[in-house]
């Protein structure tokens, strides 16, 4: 490849890392590379090789060649409808239904138990995570419905990134950087209350057990229980979770009992 195909290949790594909300040294421990290796790939100071696309196809589910297509851009869409240049893009579709559920739920999450010095965003992420899952199993239907990857820190939702980006720009969150314990610390301040009329008795219930039960955890705490959750466990790294999988759950991560009764 030449320089000019090399440079941009470098951007166009870096931008869908970003856009499937992967930082650095996630993405280098999915590839099996270091994390400064990761830096000099997208600042073009490292070819990319074969190998490595290979990997990267695999993590963010496109193929090889749309990688290396230059006249695609790659990126999550939030809003619902075709875009004229759908075409030229490969799009992770969220539907707007799913946008403004997730929108409340994390809303919700933040003015209930936010402030909490622990409630950075990898607790997030983990606490959306079993939100979703857990209703998936107790009632078989989605509650956000949100797509979730998985990676050395455990679950993390695609769309959150983005979803938050869209939310910060409506003044309806801010974000904070502080510390926990010497670490640095991403945290989200609601800038509203959540409109509970759009969350159902049950999704609303969901929530609070998962909230009572996790939400004093820190980051590492969290992060390590959900490694032992058979969705995390079945799937492949940098790939996604399948829902399915929680049916399959073990104590104590089950909330539902197989006999016919909920929990």
């Amino acid at each position: 490849m030449d320089k000019t195909i090399n440079k941009k290949l470098a951007k166009r790594i870096k931008a869908l890392r970003e856009e499937t909300g992967l930082s650095q040294q996630e993405l280098a421990k999915l590839l099996g590379i270091s994390r400064p290796t990761i830096s000099q790939i997208e600042n073009d100071e490292r070819k990319i090789t074969a190998e490595e696309l290979k990997k990267l196809s695999d993590i963010f589910n496109v193929s090889s060649d749309d990688i290396l297509n230059q006249e695609k851009s790659i990126k999550v869409v939030l809003e619902k409808g075709k875009s004229k240049k759908e075409e030229k893009e490969i799009r992770i579709s969220v539907p707007q239904q799913n946008i403004e559920k997730f929108k409340e739920v994390l809303l919700y999450i933040l003015n209930k138990v936010g402030a909490k010095p622990n409630i950075g965003e990898t607790v997030l992420y983990k606490l959306l995570y079993f939100i979703d899952f857990n209703f998936y199993e107790k009632y078989e239907e989605q509650l956000i419905g949100a797509t979730y990857i998985k990676n050395h820190h455990g679950p993390t939702p695609v769309e959150f990134s983005k979803i938050v980006k869209h939310m910060i720009k409506n003044k309806e969150i801010e974000i904070v950087k502080s510390e926990y314990f010497n670490y640095p610390q991403t945290k989200y301040l609601p800038l509203r209350r959540p409109d509970l009329s759009k969350l159902k008795a049950n999704e609303k219930e969901v929530i609070d057990y998962v909230l009572e039960r996790f939400s004093d955890m820190n980051a590492t705490q969290i992060s390590e229980y959900s490694h032992n959750d058979v969705p995390w466990l079945a799937a492949e790294d940098g790939k996604s979770i399948e829902y399915e999988s929680v049916f399959y759950r073990t104590a104590p991560y089950s909330v539902r009992e197989y006999n016919g009764e909920d929990i």
